[in-house]
């Protein structure tokens, strides 16, 4: 056998391992004490604050974000998390009564929220703690045991967040299995009693496909063009400034990030002035010189974006460096057809803009497109924004913003259709990796003889309780 062929029988028999010792503990019923789950959320808690200077220089040398962008995005909205689980863990582990029909007296009927048992959470590079973190909040609040299996393309952070957790927990209750396309094979194989998965519509097919194999449930947290539009009444130098921000913020690549805008065309000179204006004030004559621009992730992302910077006419930006894999903040008109950019997912700092003249294009485009995983409306006019959130279909909406609604961890969120399946967050998180158990309970010493044979004339009582 080749170095390479042992190398991969270590590694699968390594991965048994952690599978196996995991559904051993699971099996012990340790982690259905809900104190238990209570101090391991401390323990992350502490951990996480203790790290977090740590944590933010990792993901600056992955994606070259700010101190600040690191704490907004990823280190806060995972500490958000866990002050939402332990304030409300006691409400949401608390087994629910629920009415019974009069005919199955004296049986009553109760709902038991249970973990579904071992999880595989697969996360992306682009928020690389975040987007690890937040998944194993909920799993873990829920009482599972968890595989983590982060991206290699974030190797600072995954080795620093592979440490994190290899300091709160037993590998037997929480494990890190870091790697390659290979290792998350190697995963996808096992009997899961839940697979939760972020990242691009063409591997969470992949993942779909796996988990089929062992009937395992997934959650998918994709993506997809999600569009911006700018009505003819909006308030264009907030609509520009909302926009920009959501749009560039690490370097373009959020799953929730304006894909593409649609402006009215009465407005569309003056958005895009107000546009410069905004990232003027944000990133300076030199974006690239900027401490609070990120980078692309790596070199195959940035040839990919760069390509697409020659389909359209630059308005803004249009700078590129492979060295430091800077891509400026770009605004393209005038989009080629048959451009990626029509049909892809950008997943970068380029944002095409285009005119509209009534709501009858909007709709043909959207309908041309797949379902997205957000939708963002700017207008003055709250019937209007209304009927788009209606119409749209789409896994979230913003009315006058963008991307905040991906940061309350009250408001559950996930995809539609090709944007992705299940949801997460909050409470929204917590019941994807629950099973809500159904129990019925009738008093040994009491029974109606109407529901045992022989039946007789009893079919008149069996129609009263229509």
């Amino acid at each position: 056998m080749t170095e390479t062929g042992c190398s991969e029988v270590a590694m699968s028999d390594g991965v048994r391992g952690i599978f196996e010792a995991q559904r051993a503990f699971f099996a012990s019923g340790a982690t259905l004490d809900v104190p238990f789950r209570v101090r391991k959320l401390m323990a992350l808690r502490e951990a996480i604050l203790q790290e977090e200077k740590r944590i933010c220089a990792a993901i600056r040398a992955d994606l070259g974000k700010s101190e600040f962008e690191a704490c907004a995005t990823e280190t806060g909205l995972v500490l958000a998390e866990i002050a939402l689980a332990l304030k409300y863990l006691g409400r949401w582990t608390k087994p629910r009564p629920v009415p019974v029909p009069l005919n199955q007296f004296p049986t009553r009927g109760c709902v038991h929220p249970t973990p579904k048992g071992l999880v595989l959470v697969v996360s992306p590079w682009n928020y690389p703690f975040q987007l690890a973190a937040s998944p194993l909040v909920s799993a873990l609040a829920a009482g599972n045991c968890v595989i983590l299996k982060p991206s290699e393309l974030a190797g600072a952070t995954s080795s620093i967040f592979a440490g994190l957790v290899r300091s709160c927990f037993k590998p037997e209750h929480i494990g890190v299995v870091e790697g390659d396309a290979q290792a998350s094979s190697v995963l996808l194989a096992l009997p899961f009693d839940h697979i939760f998965f972020t990242g691009s519509s063409r591997v969470g097919r992949i993942v779909m496909e796996s988990a089929a194999k062992n009937l395992t449930p997934v959650t998918l947290e994709l993506g997809g063009k999600s569009p911006c539009f700018v009505c003819a009444d909006a308030n264009l130098p907030s609509a520009a400034k909302r926009i920009a921000w959501g749009k560039f913020l690490n370097a373009g690549q959020s799953c929730i990030a304006p894909d593409h805008v649609l402006v009215h065309e009465s407005v569309k000179n003056d958005f895009i002035q107000e546009l410069s204006k905004a990232l003027l004030s944000f990133y300076g004559p030199d974006p690239s010189r900027s401490p609070d621009y990120g980078r692309i992730v790596d070199n195959r992302n940035f040839r990919r974006l760069e390509t697409m910077l020659g389909d359209g006419r630059p308005l803004i930006g249009g700078h590129s460096d492979l060295a430091t894999r800077y891509i400026a903040p770009t605004v393209l008109d005038n989009v080629r057809e048959g451009s990626p950019l029509l049909t892809e997912e950008i997943f970068g700092p380029i944002l095409p803009v285009y005119g509209f003249g009534d709501m009858s294009e909007v709709q043909g485009r959207i309908r041309r497109l797949p379902r997205p995983l957000a939708v963002y409306v700017f207008t003055k006019d709250l019937r209007l924004a209304n009927r788009f959130v209606r119409e749209i279909p789409c896994g979230g909406a913003c009315i006058n913003d963008t991307v905040v609604q991906f940061a309350n961890p009250d408001l559950p969120f996930g995809g539609l259709g090709a944007s992705g399946m299940g949801s997460c967050h909050g409470k929204a998180g917590f019941d994807t990796f629950t099973h809500f158990k159904s129990v019925a309970r009738t008093p040994a010493a009491f029974d109606l003889p109407v529901k045992y044979p022989p039946y007789g004339g009893k079919i008149r009582w069996l129609k009263i309780f229509r």
